[in-house]
């Protein structure tokens, strides 16, 4: 399997399957003596946890990080990091009625079809849990660039309800978790303090880098980049409000907030599939983290590029 590997002067490479030993990743490009707490990374991964956030999955994981490289004496190195987590809420008996089956909108008959073998035990590399390890990287991508900022500006679910990322939110999802359903939406967000002259103009624009990262999320459906119905837009009402683009032009960031619009299909484990394992009714919630922790790595990989140039 390849495709593990992401980004070009900062990269990340993740491994590990949902119900094997550990998850892990290997993190290149870190810069030496950047001030490193274990205390701030355990803090940053409990975002993402499953268990810890409301109308999400009942499976439990501690998510205990364990530093095998790159730093020393509350500093990074500058060599490669090393972290892995071990599993340790995993119940694999809860998957013994796929073992021979395929389960609609997931990987498992593609993966068997392109390997000719595959995990059965919770979707192994095409599992959620693989995000664990991007959030990770997001972590220490986020020494480099401490000053950005991401905000989440509104949530627009696929029924059309619109919530901000409060109680409000989180009850709407178990209402529908506890009718063993899901549901789908877009989640907006904010971009603050990106550096200008991010990106390059013809195929690795900063927008696409971004969008790259994160379609490869699980579930992710779609990217936009400003305004969403940017393309129903008239020359002259772009010209008059430069914020419909999003921040980036000709593929290079301008400096100003960007904006980005991220959408998520509506998890199709639900009814008999839900009431086996333990799922989640909505992608968006566990997804926030990782959505940032994308983000702030493409960005401060392009900040690195940069960096070279002058």
């Amino acid at each position: 399997m390849r495709g593990n590997i992401f980004g070009k002067m900062l990269s990340m490479t993740t491994f590990g399957e949902s119900h094997g030993v550990a998850m892990g990743v290997v993190i290149d490009g870190i810069p030496p003596n950047l001030d490193f707490s274990y205390e701030k990374l355990t803090s940053w991964m409990e975002k993402r946890r499953p268990g810890k956030i409301k109308g999400t999955s009942s499976r439990i994981e501690k998510d205990v990080p364990e530093i095998l490289s790159g730093i020393y004496d509350g500093k990074t190195l500058g060599t490669p990091v090393a972290v892995i987590i071990k599993n340790t809420g995993q119940k694999s008996s809860d998957y013994d009625s796929i073992k021979d089956c395929s389960r609609p909108g997931h990987a498992d008959q593609v993966t068997l079809d392109k390997y000719k073998i595959r995990d059965y035990r919770g979707g192994g590399r095409a599992s959620g849990r693989e995000t664990v390890s991007r959030v990770i990287a997001g972590y220490f991508a986020s020494l480099i660039l401490p000053a950005l900022e991401i905000e989440v500006s509104k949530i627009e679910l696929g029924d059309g309800n619109i919530f901000e990322l409060n109680n409000d939110f989180y009850a709407y999802l178990t209402e529908i978790q506890q009718k063993y359903d899901s549901i789908g939406g877009e989640i907006t967000l904010m971009v603050k303090n990106c550096p200008k002259a991010l990106g390059e103009p013809v195929f690795d624009k900063l927008k696409a880098d971004l969008a790259k990262s994160l379609l490869s999320i699980g579930g992710c459906i779609s990217f936009s980049l400003g305004d969403k119905l940017l393309a129903q837009k008239s020359g002259s009402e772009i010209i008059a409000d430069l914020e419909l683009l999003g921040g980036i032009e000709g593929g290079i960031s301008t400096g100003r907030q960007l904006v980005i619009v991220v959408g998520f299909k509506a998890p199709v484990s639900i009814g008999e599939l839900a009431k086996g394992g333990r799922h989640d009714p909505c992608i968006i919630p566990r997804a926030i983290p990782v959505i940032e922790s994308m983000i702030r790595f493409v960005i401060s990989d392009h900040y690195l590029r940069q960096r070279a140039y002058e």
